[in-house]
């Protein structure tokens, strides 16, 4: 007879997200993953596979939980344009709080470490990249068919703009708390949108 699981594998990976986020995937041992989570090694490995393959749901998570956000946010009916600098500016501003910037952007992180080795990770990266800028993408075609946005914009390559500097916000604000220069880079990137 099989035994049922002594936890709860949703709460477990919940918690695997936040250590995951906090301190990365080659800062974060085994013995690690079984005090926070609360779960016999053997366990984690029946339930979630290796480390790697838990990392990868965690991020997974992470992706599936922030990104419908920004969809929704980017999909309000009404100008446009408002919706898209008040989303910058939050990402300038929680690049420099404390404790955003301490943390930076699970994905970000994610991509600076390990996607240039890792295939899965930089999978689950490009999606959640992907998904941002088809978001951003989408909500300027409408800026330009309602009149926000001058008919010779881009809206493709102002999204990508857009992803790449909210991108780069995160990992200039992980790296020094100075609240200036993120600010100054995203209202200059907002004349863009002039």
């Amino acid at each position: 007879m099989a035994r049922t699981k002594e936890f709860d594998p949703d709460a477990a990976l919940q918690s695997a997200l936040e250590l995951f986020w906090e301190r990365g995937y080659e800062a974060t041992s085994m013995a690690d993953l079984v005090a926070r989570l609360g779960v016999a090694r053997a366990s984690i490995y029946a339930t979630f596979g290796s480390k790697h393959d838990l990392y990868l749901a965690a991020l997974d998570r992470y992706r599936d939980w922030r990104n419908p956000g920004l969809v929704e946010e980017l999909s309000q009916p009404g100008p446009v344009l408002p919706a898209i600098r008040a989303i910058v500016e939050r990402f300038a501003r929680q690049s420099h709080e404390e404790p955003t910037r301490l943390h930076g952007c699970f994905m970000t992180n994610t991509a600076v470490e390990l996607a240039a080795h890792d295939a899965g990770a930089a999978r689950i990266v490009e999606q959640g990249w992907n998904e941002m800028e088809t978001a951003f993408t989408a909500a300027l075609i409408r800026a330009r068919a309602q009149g926000e946005l001058g008919p010779d914009r881009d809206p493709r390559a102002l999204a990508q703009f857009l992803l790449v500097l909210m991108q780069g916000m995160r990992v200039v604000g992980k790296a020094g708390p100075d609240p200036q220069r993120l600010r100054a880079a995203a209202q200059q990137a907002l004349t863009l949108l002039d």
